[in-house]
């Protein structure tokens, strides 16, 4: 199968389970990995038949800045179970990075996989 890929989407939004995280905005970083039949839209060079990834990530960031989440689990989360159902992907792995969270960590981060290739 192939893929789609968007690695590193910046998203500022509040994230986080201190009262102090719940007052500010922090980034995070966002990588997808989305199963894709890119063949069709490849053979006609037609991009009705491309997974738009401007469109995918225009709806991730909406879907995470519209409001406040305490854990980057759940923003994995929803990101999976939005790409499935809004794009009809049928595998996506996304990786949900918080850059600054440990101090002594560049960034910290977790990774799901949902669907079947």
């Amino acid at each position: 199968m192939d893929k789609v890929l968007i690695s590193q989407l910046k998203v500022e939004t509040v994230i986080g389970i201190y009262e102090w995280e719940k007052q500010i905005h922090q980034n995070l970083l966002i990588d997808l990995e989305m199963a894709w039949d890119n063949s069709l839209a490849a053979a006609n060079d037609d991009y009705q038949h491309a997974l738009c990834y401007e469109t995918v990530s225009n709806r991730l960031t909406a879907l995470i800045t519209e409001k406040p989440i305490e854990l980057i689990e759940t923003v994995a989360q929803i990101c999976a179970d939005c790409v499935m159902d809004e794009f009809d992907v049928p595998w996506v792995k996304v990786r949900v990075m918080k850059p600054g969270a440990v101090p002594s960590a560049q960034a910290v981060g977790v990774e799901i996989e949902r669907g079947h290739l």
